[in-house]
């Protein structure tokens, strides 16, 4: 029994030798957490102890590739040059575990000036949220809500961004608070919200009404991105809207999920659907959807602590304000909330 209890006592000092070396060393994942287990089995003849570590970590975002222009030698090969751009959370007041992080990444070496931002929203520790303005999405005799972030949720509010086209510019469905402003079209990109607090983007094919699981739903137009790649449909840029002055290329913003149910948000300038799409396939988008274009409407609002203290726009535009969805708003816009519950109802 002597030599089995030192055999134990070495596995127990290299597995904690172990846990101290991946420690020092770090995780590329601020949310990664680290528990051990300690398991026995007994046989007739012998006695173990096992230390079983289970690490457990929080989904982070991808890193996002982009290929600018350019080569590089490498040995007999001629390789394109690949920029590849960090993550940074911007929601660290509201806890250890961040759920909002943000990026941006010039595309193309020879357009300086086009840059595109991107955010990734955790949404297992998020409330995604939908508010009518009072004019879009267009005219209704229902009650349109606060039209703006209820002051109430200022304590929970993470931040906040555009959503889609007026229904004159394009019919949609539009659902929220259980309250179906226009009813939902087979066949569109919608992104929806479900009682048990998932959030996904879908080809819509439940008719007119969402089914009560359903407690958000928003419509723009056709996917853009379906199963980790552009519709043939985003090559055709008349489906996509009208354009400021006819240009094909203008801003453009769009919502997209992650293999792993998150969030994906992106706006940039001078793009085209097709190039869009791309981007969104750039940055692990599985399926996405187009949010509204041309430069008056992009807008993505970080918050720089509680009770919505020092809002700040993300997008550079010169069209909006970083307090745009603190008082009524023109338009619908999303917010995002700290959950306190899986399915909890926004707030209204």
């Amino acid at each position: 029994m002597r030599k089995i209890a030192s055999v134990a006592v070495v596995v127990l000092v290299l597995v904690a030798a172990g846990a101290w070396w991946h420690g020092r060393a770090g995780s590329a994942d601020p949310s990664a957490s680290t528990s051990t287990t300690l398991s026995t089995s007994t046989s007739t003849s012998t006695s173990t102890t096992v230390l079983a570590v289970t690490t457990t970590t929080l989904d982070v975002p991808q890193t996002v590739c982009v290929n600018p222009g350019g080569t590089v030698k490498k040995g007999k090969a001629t390789i394109p040059i690949e920029m590849c751009v960090p993550w940074k959370p911007v929601d660290r007041w509201a806890g250890a575990k961040p759920s909002i992080y943000i990026t941006s990444v010039v595309p193309h070496a020879d357009q300086p000036s086009v840059r595109v931002y991107g955010a990734w929203i955790r949404t297992s520790s998020t409330d995604l949220a939908l508010y009518p303005g009072y004019e879009g999405p267009g005219p209704s005799s229902l009650p349109r809500g606060p039209e703006m972030v209820p002051p109430a949720a200022d304590p929970r509010l993470l931040v906040t961004f555009n959503s889609g086209f007026y229904e004159k510019d394009g019919l949609a469905g539009f659902y929220t608070a259980h309250t179906l402003y226009y009813p939902m079209i087979d066949g569109l990109a919608t992104v929806v919200r479900y009682t048990n607090g998932k959030v996904d983007i879908i080809d819509w094919k439940g008719g007119p009404k969402p089914d009560p699981r359903i407690v958000m739903a928003r419509q723009n137009l056709a996917l853009l991105v379906n199963h980790d790649a552009a519709t043939p449909r985003s090559a055709d840029n008349a489906l996509w809207g009208l354009t400021l002055g006819g240009a094909p290329a203008v801003w453009r913003t769009a919502l997209g999920i992650d293999a792993k149910g998150n969030l994906l948000y992106v706006a940039a300038p001078e793009q085209t659907a097709q190039s869009l799409a791309a981007i969104m396939v750039r940055f692990h988008a599985v399926r996405a959807m187009q949010l509204d274009i041309n430069p008056e409407w992009p807008i993505f609002v970080t918050y720089a602590g509680v009770g919505a203290r020092g809002p700040s726009l993300f997008v550079p535009n010169a069209n909006q304000i970083p307090g745009r969805f603190l008082y009524p708003s023109t338009k619908d816009f999303f917010a995002v909330f700290i959950s306190h519950k899986r399915g909890e109802a926004q707030p209204w």
